[in-house]
Parts: C-alpha cells; structure tokens; sequence
C-alpha cells in the first residue's frame, strides 16, 4: 500500500496552533519595536523590522501547507494576520519616524504621522485588499520599508514628509501591486529577488551608518523592479479583463 500524498494527510491541531503563535510572535516585534524606537535603538528596530517580515512572507506558506482553517476552522488567521501587520508594517515604523525626528516637527509632523495609520486602516479592512488572483490592491502598507530607507538614505524631515502623504494617497488608487509569495507571474523570480533583498537589508544594516552604496543601490533596484512589475501587470491584466477595470471605476451618480 502506497502512503497517501502529504498533502493530503488529515490536518493536525497542534501543528496548525504552532502556525498561528509564530504569526502573533510579530504582535511580540512590534513591542519591543516601540520600546526601541522611544529608547533611541533606530538599528534594532531595523532589525526587528526584518524579522517580522521574514514572519510574514512565510507564515501564509506554512499555514496553506499545514492545511490550518481545516485544523482550527473557528480561529480566523487572516484576521490574526492583518492585526500583526498592521502594527509592524504601519504603527512601529511610523512612531520609528516620530520618535527619531525623521518627520517635521510639529502639527505638520503629528498630521503626517497620523495619515499613514488612518490611510492603513482603511487598506488593511477592505474586503478585496488583497484579490482573486493574489495581488495586494493599493499600496500595500510598507511602511517599514520606507522607514528603513528614510534611515539608511538619511532623508530629511521634509522628503520623509512627501513621501509618507504620496504613498498615503496610494493606498486608495486601485493599482495591484505583487503578493511575492503568491502572485503566479513570474514567482520563482519574485521569491528569489526578494530572498536577495532580504539578505541585501541584513547587511545595510550591519553596515550602518555607512552602508555600500552600491548596494544600497542593488537593494532600490530591487524595489523599482517590484514597483514596475506591479504597474505592468495591474495594465495588462486591465487590458485583457475590461470587467475589472470598469469595477474599478467610480460609480456614476445618481
């Protein structure tokens, strides 16, 4: 007798429960994020930044192949998720950016602090924020990537201003933007110029305050090939289904 597939091998509570504590250790990240951001510790918090996201890019691949709604079908994990994401990609980088005087001072900086966790909120509750064909539609909320590039680049306080107030308006514009472990088109490329970013930030950040520039630079590359990718493929996609583009669309008034 031939030994069914593993994938389908009934679910196990306790390795599905594993799945959902090593989600929610993120939540445990973003505190001490806060507590080393007010105490000054910009390079931990960085680096906390990178274990939260390596977290996030493969607790949803555990969680398919461990087959977890099927384990615990009472306990919401995509909920679990968001909340986790929300203050490690959203709240923590941006008390990063007010405590270590990364945004001006002031009601202008207290404002813009506030625009990307206003904006977020919204994206992390909408319903199709993250679609069909697994895509994050709008900016997806890395907050914490801009905040580690606000650092490394040293930016000012005014640049950093700009630039939070136009990727807080992105979050609304219907672009969709590439899910690196999900999204079908070119994922083997996707999964292996993110796992070089990911080493690309480790170093940077052992680097600091003075990080190789040239790689530094490779690491922009990387983003504006994402940034790129996601236009092309959010057009093609509108072009070959007028459907979705018309959904996306505002609906006239009455």
């Amino acid at each position: 007798m031939t030994t069914p597939p593993a994938a389908r091998r009934p679910p196990t509570v306790p390795a599905a429960a594993l799945v959902h504590v090593y989600t929610a250790v993120g939540a445990v990240l973003a505190f001490w994020m806060v507590v080393a951001a007010f105490e000054g510790r910009t390079t931990t918090v960085l680096w906390l930044f990178l274990v939260a996201m390596v977290i996030d890019g493969s607790d949803g691949l555990l969680a398919r192949r461990l087959r977890v709604k099927e384990a615990i079908p009472g306990f919401d994990g995509a909920l679990l998720d968001n909340i986790v994401d929300y203050l490690t990609y959203c709240f923590a980088p941006m008390l990063l950016l007010w405590a270590d005087g990364r945004l001006p001072g002031g009601a202008v900086g207290a404002v813009l602090a506030s625009l990307p966790m206003l904006a977020s909120s919204y994206g992390f509750c909408r319903s199709d924020a993250k679609t069909e064909d697994h895509f994050f539609l709008g900016f997806p909320s890395y907050w914490n990537i801009l905040a580690f590039y606000v650092v490394v680049l040293e930016l000012s306080p005014t640049v950093t201003g700009v630039l939070v107030a136009v990727f807080a308006v992105l979050v609304f514009v219907p672009v969709k933007y590439v899910y690196p472990s999900r999204t079908e088109n070119w994922w083997w490329t996707n999964m292996a110029a993110t796992a070089a970013w990911f080493a690309a930030y480790a170093v940077i950040t052992v680097q600091l305050p003075d990080p190789n520039v040239v790689l530094v630079g490779l690491s922009l590359a990387y983003v504006a090939f994402y940034t790129v990718e996601s236009l092309m493929l959010t057009l093609r996609r509108r072009r070959t289904d007028p459907a979705s583009s018309s959904a996306a669309a505002p609906a006239p008034s009455a």
